[in-house]
């Protein structure tokens, strides 16, 4: 069992400007008229955006969120990073961990685990993302590799409170294809069964699913009882995008 709340977290990456805030605000617009209250929609923007969306959106039903910090906490040497307090200290509420753009850089699982424990100790909420590539895929080592992440990720970690996981298929990211309905229920179900056996509060264990989201694919993607939302990529820098891959959920 989950939190009631469905997700919507979008994922601008090396996108937006000042002015991309028109296109939030529109967003915002459009669920207010959504009579589900159980909705909780997150940009995760570039951290120069990050101080001034927080502050224009304080009163409105959207959460701003970064998409990756250093994994100390205190200032060093370590040009062009920056840690959890400062993206907490400029307004972000969520921060993305673990996404596989940023493993490709160099993140290891023990990286993200100390990254992880940082946001925690600085009062953010983490989306955890973990997932296989195609060759891992290709060898039938998804599980392997999706437990793994989630036993280093998540290590010394004793509980889900302040963690979404977030499960992204790397072979899916940016492709247009996704895993098929009874593949991905069976990896959604894995996960969380072995997310409910390390940890002991089991009605928080929320799941995303990320990876060429869109609004035709979000009605089966939805179907699915294990998902708690989705972690959405290149259709969040589109207001009408991304806005109807919400109303599709709401069909």
């Amino acid at each position: 069992m989950a939190n009631k709340y469905k997700y919507f977290v979008g994922n601008w990456k090396m996108f937006g400007n000042f002015s991309s805030l028109k296109m939030i605000n529109s967003v915002n617009y459009h669920i207010n008229k959504i009579k589900k209250k159980e909705i909780k929609v997150i940009f995760c923007i570039p951290n120069i955006l990050i101080n001034h969306f927080s502050k224009k959106l304080k009163n409105t039903k959207i959460l701003i969120g970064a998409q990756n910090c250093h994994y100390l906490q205190d200032a060093g040497p370590y040009t062009g990073s920056v840690n959890a307090n400062m993206i907490k200290n400029a307004g972000a509420k969520y921060v993305i961990l673990g996404h596989s753009e940023n493993r490709i850089e160099g993140d290891t699982d023990e990286i993200i685990n100390k990254k992880i424990k940082s946001a925690i100790n600085n009062n953010l909420k983490v989306i955890f993302c973990i997932g296989e590539n195609l060759l891992e895929k290709n060898k039938n080592l998804t599980n392997k590799i999706l437990l793994k992440q989630i036993n280093k990720g998540l290590n010394s970690i004793n509980t889900l409170k302040k963690i979404i996981i977030a499960y992204e298929p790397v072979w899916s990211i940016g492709t247009g294809k996704i895993p098929k309905f009874e593949e991905l229920n069976k990896t959604v179900f894995y996960i969380r069964k072995k997310l409910s056996k390390k940890f002991k509060d089991k009605k928080t264990v929320n799941i995303l699913y990320g990876g060429s989201v869109n609004s035709k694919n979000v009605v089966q993607l939805n179907s699915i009882k294990g998902i708690n939302g989705f972690l959405i990529g290149g259709a969040s820098q589109s207001k009408k995008k991304f806005i109807d891959i919400i109303k599709n959920c709401y069909m």
